[in-house]
């Protein structure tokens, strides 16, 4: 059907949801919000779907949770029944909608007869991922639009090893999903009878107790906790998320005292009335941080996102001012303490391994080679950095030491198998402790790599692209550059260009080679000073992203380089 005739269609049933109600009265008229809405489905992939909270096809709303969900229930009756019965644990954030989603969710399975292990209220998404593996359920449910604004919702699905679900499983889920032709015909249980008969039944502070007995593995060094952690000030805020009841239990179970929330984005608000955007990549997100560390004189500043997978940070200069950590940088930080720690205790394996997708940085990379580390570049998605650990487990063939991507996703402990700011937040504050015991903070530990490694730095930059023909613009340029592969940027020539879709590396004089890993559409180019340069579109957002690494002699220079291979870019774009 065209958009017009399903629009029609929406807003022709008088049995539909009051909030998806309103939402057509809201955009009654306006075509173009209109066509944006109906236009398509959500597109679901391997990162499951996120869009805005509305009426229609392309939006978040209880009619595209059952049919999504009723995707997973199709796979799952394929199963035997001793799998299926394992069931699905379901989790959500602080977001408009998230709850009841998650219900919606649990009522399309009970239809199924698949139990649903659903949360009280609301946890964070590292905590769904340990839950899926505590609770040997077959997946996972994650209602979550990550560090989106509000007025975003979104979906995951994990399997059964606690990461994302793997593209096999999300390809025959999208494939059931899509057979779903009437979103309104997807049937669902009672919620008050499935709780009753034990189909779906409402967990909290037992699988949170579980949590946290593993998380005391995050802790390193017991006895500088026990010393610092006392007196270290520590000011942290959940970005009124799903993170600060964890969170302070995690900091508090590990010995840290001496830290505060910040009040006003301590308790979970679906507005985020205090940030526009809850990311702790920006530092619009710090504002408030900074300003009661100022009045503490705090050493570090974290933040986390609303679902707590990410975790941004911010360190006290002598002067007095904050200055924001990237992701990589933080990576950077934590591996070297990991590695140093456990060098120092002797519990450094021979078989050591870092992780990391192919678009952070080489500074870890660096610091994990001086130790003696092997460094694994992955796709990005941290399920690719969980089937690493899920090869290293079976294999032996190495031991997981870190995993990281830019984005300010890390994972310390494999008991979780995605990107988890808990253990992050944890683990960062017993470095920040290490350095205040040498009568120094987080930035000066970071000087000190950059003198011995080298100065790194690295940018990226998102073009959006909205509504409809949105997506065939990201799609145009991909073809771009992918046809036409540059021969330089700013005056660095182009001495490798590797394609991931078609995975396959050519070098400047045409010889090739194969890329051993999944296809992807990513494009990387590699330049002569050692500048690397990707460009992907977006999983989950109307974006095309462009990232660059490079190195200079101080840090002002590499952030310099980055700003001409960043203009080199949009000058290209233009041709």
């Amino acid at each position: 059907m065209s958009w017009e005739e399903t629009y029609a269609v929406w807003n022709s049933r008088t049995d539909l949801d009051d909030t998806v109600r309103e939402d057509l009265a809201r955009i009654e008229g306006n075509n173009e919000a209109i066509e944006d809405a109906f236009y398509a489905p959500m597109e679901f992939g391997t990162a499951g779907m996120r869009g805005v909270i509305g009426a229609g096809i392309n939006r978040m709303n209880i009619y595209t949770v059952r049919q999504a969900t009723e995707g997973l229930a199709r796979l799952m009756d394929t199963l035997d029944e001793k799998t299926k019965l394992r069931g699905v644990a379901i989790s959500y954030d602080s977001r408009r909608m998230s709850q009841e989603f998650a219900f919606e969710a649990a009522k399309v399975l009970g239809a199924h007869g698949i139990p649903s292990y659903v949360f009280e209220s609301l946890r964070p998404t590292p905590e769904l991922s340990f839950t899926v593996r505590h609770l040997h359920t077959y997946a996972g449910i994650m209602i979550t639009a990550s560090h989106n604004p509000k007025q975003y919702n979104g979906y995951k699905i994990y399997g059964e090893d606690g990461a994302q679900m793997p593209p096999k499983e999300s390809d025959m889920i999208t494939k059931y999903i899509r057979e779903v032709d009437d979103l309104f015909a997807v049937e669902v249980a009672d919620k008050d009878s499935l709780i009753n008969d034990g189909t779906l039944k409402v967990i909290g502070s037992e699988v949170d107790e579980a949590y946290l007995e593993n998380a005391k593995e995050v802790t390193i060094d017991r006895e500088l906790v026990a010393e610092e952690g006392k007196t270290m000030k520590l000011v942290f805020t959940p970005l009124h998320g799903a993170g600060g009841m964890l969170g302070e239990k995690a900091l508090r179970q590990a010995g840290f005292e001496d830290f505060t929330m910040v009040p006003e984005q301590a308790e979970p608000n679906s507005e985020f009335s205090t940030v526009e955007h809850p990311n702790p990549e920006f530092t619009e997100a710090f504002d408030l941080a900074i300003k009661l560390g100022k009045s503490q004189k705090a050493d570090l500043l974290v933040a986390v996102d609303p679902d707590a997978d990410r975790l941004g940070a911010a360190v006290r200069q002598p002067d007095g001012e904050y200055e924001l950590l990237t992701g990589n940088q933080i990576a950077a930080i934590m591996l070297n303490y990991i590695l140093t720690a456990r060098k120092n205790a002797g519990t450094l394996p021979d078989n050591g391994a870092l992780v990391k997708s192919i678009v952070s940085s080489e500074f870890a990379a660096k610091v994990a080679a001086d130790f003696g580390v092997d460094s694994i570049d992955v796709l990005t998605g941290f399920k690719f950095i969980a089937e690493q650990i899920q090869h290293f487990e079976e294999t032996n063939e190495h031991s997981f030491m870190l995993g990281f991507e830019e984005s300010y996703g890390y994972l310390i402990r494999p008991f979780v198998r995605d990107k988890d700011a808990i253990q992050s937040l944890v683990l960062l504050a017993e470095v920040a402790a290490f350095y205040k015991k040498q009568g120094k903070n987080l930035y000066d530990g970071l000087q000190e790599l950059f003198e011995k490694y080298g100065y790194f730095a690295e940018k990226t930059t998102a073009l959006t692209f909205d509504g409809v023909e949105g997506a065939q613009e990201i799609k145009n340029l991909m073809i771009k550059f992918r046809n036409e592969t540059p021969k330089e940027f700013a005056g660095y020539k182009v001495v490798a260009a590797e394609d991931y879709q078609s995975s396959v590396r050519t070098d400047s004089e045409g010889k090739s080679e194969e890329i051993k890993l999944p296809k992807s559409n990513v494009l990387k180019y590699i330049l002569e000073d050692g500048t690397w340069i990707a460009v992907r579109p977006s999983g989950t957002e109307p974006k095309i992203k462009f990232y660059i690494g490079t190195q200079g002699d101080s840090l002002a220079q590499a952030h310099e380089k980055c700003d001409q291979f960043d203009a080199a870019i949009a000058e290209y774009i233009k041709k």
